[in-house]
């Protein structure tokens, strides 16, 4: 597990390059009009039930899985974060040399801030990041680090990390696997209530549509299922 730890650890940086740096649009959050006064666009809001459980057991599995997710998602989260200012620090740099030797700066300094806390991931919360990598920039990890480092270093670490069940080309896809929606469940509620801080996906994600696909997910069933798999 300390392998696939450092693993994730060294790939991190990488997935922070994954995006192009877009400038914010003033224009679209606000719009003057007569008399000076001004219409202020406000955020969706969306209002959860309480969502309702079959048994104490079966709610028991769910907030475990909640407690994955939460430990997982800032670091996804943290990719999409970092990637305008780095995309500015590299802006006009032509140079392969100093590219690579500012991505390297830049490598080092995430190593040093967050290798403690990446070393307290469990292999879960391991394959939730994965997944929410996905979800967060588009590409899989194993692309990634294909295209900032090299498809030797892609096939070495996905080989290192089958060792662990762990593949660095699992994709995020709520609408046709269970486990993903009790993700995205998980996410939009955790958004609503202020748990955690919603941050926009680079894959479309509809969550109405993915509510009416699982509306008679067996929650229980499907982490179960996972646990006997990984176990």
């Amino acid at each position: 597990m300390k392998n696939i730890l450092f693993i994730l650890l060294f790939t991190l940086p990488l997935f922070l390059f994954s995006q192009k740096n877009k400038e914010e649009n003033l224009d679209n959050d606000l719009y003057i009009i007569k008399n000076d006064s001004l219409t202020i666009p406000l955020d969706e809001i969306l209002v959860f039930k309480n969502r309702k459980f079959k048994s104490t057991t079966e709610r028991k599995y769910y907030y475990w899985y909640y407690k994955k997710v939460h430990n997982a998602y800032p670091y996804a989260k943290l990719a999409s974060d970092k990637m305008i200012e780095i995309n500015k620090e590299l802006e006009g740099v032509k140079s392969k040399r100093k590219r690579k030797k500012q991505i390297k700066k830049i490598q080092k300094y995430m190593e040093g801030e967050f290798t403690e806390q990446l070393k307290k991931l469990t292999r879960t919360e391991g394959r939730i990041l994965i997944k929410l990598v996905n979800r967060q920039t588009g590409e899989t990890m194993f692309d990634l680090i294909k295209e900032y480092r090299s498809g030797w270093k892609a096939f070495w670490y996905n080989s290192t990390a089958n060792l662990f069940k762990l593949s660095l080309k699992t994709e995020y896809h709520p609408e046709n696997e269970a486990l993903d929606f009790i993700i995205e469940d998980i996410l939009q509620r955790s958004f609503a209530n202020g748990s955690l801080e919603n941050q926009k996906p680079k894959l479309p994600i509809d969550y109405f549509d993915l509510m009416t696909i699982w509306k008679n997910i067996e929650v229980q069933k499907e982490i179960n299922t996972y646990i006997e798999k990984y176990k």
